[in-house]
Order: C-alpha cells, then structure tokens, then sequence
C-alpha cells in the first residue's frame, strides 16, 4: 500500500496525457477527406462539383472532400442524359482521375458519401436503393423523384435504414436569397415571390424539371405548411399561388417566353425586400452545405419539408389537368 500513491499519480500522469491527445486524433478524423462517389454523369453538375471539390487551387475550392469513383448511369429517352453522359464521363476521368465503376454497389465500396446526379429523376429511386441499403449518405440534385410517391418511398426507405439524404436546389442557398432570408428588415415574411426559368420535359410532372429552383426559392422564404395550390398556365408561362396553413399566400412564376431570369420578392411586416437583377448564383454555397451534411450525417433540410415540395409541384399539375381549380396537398400525400 506504500506504493499506492505513485500508482495514483502515474494514473493521474496518464489521464492528462490521453485527454492531451486525444484532441488532436479527433481533429485528424474531423480533417479526414471524404471520398465521395457520383451516380449518373448526365448533367454539367457532375463537373462543376468536381472542380469545386478537387482543384484545391480553386479560388472556390470547398474543402473536405473529394470524388474518387462514378458510375455512368444515363437515360437513353432523355436527349440531355443520352446527349451528354459520356462527354461528362471522359471528362471526370481525364481531367479529374475519377475512376468509372460498372455497378452502385461497387462505387458504395469505394467511397464514403454519394452524390446522386442523374438529370432523370425516373431511376432515382432504384439508383439509391443500393446507397441506403450500404449506409451511405447521400445528396439527391433535382429532380429528387419523379413522382410523390417515389420521393415517399426513398424516405421511408432512409429511415428504415438509418442512411440519411439530403436535396435542394442551388437556387435555395445563392447569397441574394439567404440575405433576404436571414434579414432583420422584413420584420417576417408574410409573403413570397419568386420566379425562374421552367423548361418542360416529358417524362417529369411540369415543374419537377426546372420549376424546381423558383419553388425551391419560395419554400426557402415560405418555410413548410402549405396547404394548397392553384396554377394558372399558357404555352409561355406559369404562376402557381400556395396558401400556406398560417394565411400567407406564396407565388412562384415558370417563365418559358422572354428573359428568364432567377429572382424573389419577400413581403414582411415591416418592409418588402427583393433580389437584385442580375441575381447571384453559383454552385458553391450548395457545396458547403452537401461537404458539412456528409461530415455530420445531419441534413439542413428536413425530409418532411423536402416532401411538401415535391407534393406542392405534383399539386400544381392536377391544378393544371383541372382547369386552375385549387388542389389541397393533401390529396398528393394521402394518396396510397
């Protein structure tokens, strides 16, 4: 027992020493690069990510990880998948050393993080079947689905599996529409504007293709609870109105004919605040916020909110089928 105080002392010694290194092992895991993996090299986001990801001599560089591995994918009845999924292709590999594998599984094995990337949004489900199965987390880009109900399955499916996802459009972080968001001027939006471009493609519900961004917009301002819409349509344009549960009323405008500018309007209590023209956007803020989701397994979007938008715009179609009657969301979301 004479010795019982050294020993003590050696074990205080050896406790300081642990919790001193300690630290620096959990900052050298926090530093860790990510090996991300891509899903389908049919868009120029593909590229544009990778540069951002890759070239640390980028002056928009986003640290912390990097794409080592994809698979092709592509949809031979989509002309801007068939088009263009090789030419993204030879470029990863040629430029960027991406390594091109024959399967998702095998991508999964190669990486810790996917990007699912596939300009259709038909194959999304089955094409992140095998991410979730693996326990990777993912970022979908638009469109997340092709339909409601395939958007519902992949987050039951997350949730059954415990992989988390994350989607958005770049249009909900550019600078101008965060500035309004987190602006202390409006004193609260009570209303919103948005508008963008809103190409069609035959295979996808009208907005799923490229309304997306102006609706991602106004759900960025809006916030979740919406209970219906009402969609007003021509050749050239559309305006969907969404009544939100609490009163407030939001617009998004699809523009096809004319200049078609990205841009949004916030009305508040105390002063109405609006991007300017042109408005900003690029593809970095996006990345910061995929980069921080694949560290922290947290996605900055709610799947239950990712859901809302999705029925808000399969909504604004059976609007459209019925002549601009107004379609209660609900009616998206129960549907079995």
């Amino acid at each position: 027992m004479k010795n019982f105080p050294r020993i003590l002392a050696f074990i205080a010694v050896f406790a300081a020493f642990a919790n001193v290194a300690s630290p620096t092992k959990q900052a050298t895991a926090q530093t860790t690069e990510i090996k991300v993996g891509i899903i389908g090299t049919d868009t120029s986001h593909v590229t544009a990510f990778t540069k951002l990801l890759n070239d640390k001599n980028d002056p928009n560089h986003v640290p912390g990880a990097r794409v080592v591995a994809a698979f092709k994918g592509g949809s031979p009845d989509v002309e801007s998948s068939r088009t263009r999924v090789d030419k993204f292709a030879a470029e990863l590999q040629e430029k960027w050393g991406v390594e091109m594998v024959g399967s998702i599984e095998e991508l999964c094995r190669k990486v810790d993080a996917v990007l699912l990337e596939s300009v259709d949004g038909r194959p999304h489900l089955n094409q992140v079947r095998p991410v979730l199965k693996a326990g990777k987390r993912v970022f979908i880009d638009k469109p997340f689905a092709a339909s409601f109900a395939d958007a519902r399955e992949i987050a039951r499916l997350s949730k059954e599996t415990g992989a988390p996802f994350f989607s958005s459009s770049s249009l909900r972080y550019a600078a101008d529409v965060q500035a309004i968001k987190q602006s202390d001027k409006h004193g609260g939006i009570t209303g919103a504007f948005t508008y963008g471009p809103a190409p069609t493609e035959p295979h996808h519900p009208d907005l799923f293709w490229y309304g997306i961004h102006a609706v991602e917009m106004l759900y960025t301002l809006m916030g979740a609870g919406c209970e219906s819409v009402t969609r007003t349509t021509t050749d050239g344009a559309d305006a969907v109105v969404g009544k939100w549960r609490d009163g407030r009323i939001g617009t998004m405008r699809g523009i096809r004919a004319g200049k078609q500018d990205y841009g949004a309007v916030a009305f508040g209590m105390k002063s109405t605040l609006a991007t300017p023209l042109p408005m900003k956007t690029d593809y970095r803020p996006l990345l910061v916020e995929i980069v921080k989701f694949f560290q922290t397994g947290v996605p900055p979007i709610q799947p239950e909110e990712t859901l809302e938008l999705i029925a808000f715009m399969e909504a604004a179609d059976l609007s459209k089928a019925r002549g601009g009657a107004p379609v209660a969301l609900t009616e998206i979301t129960q549907k079995k």
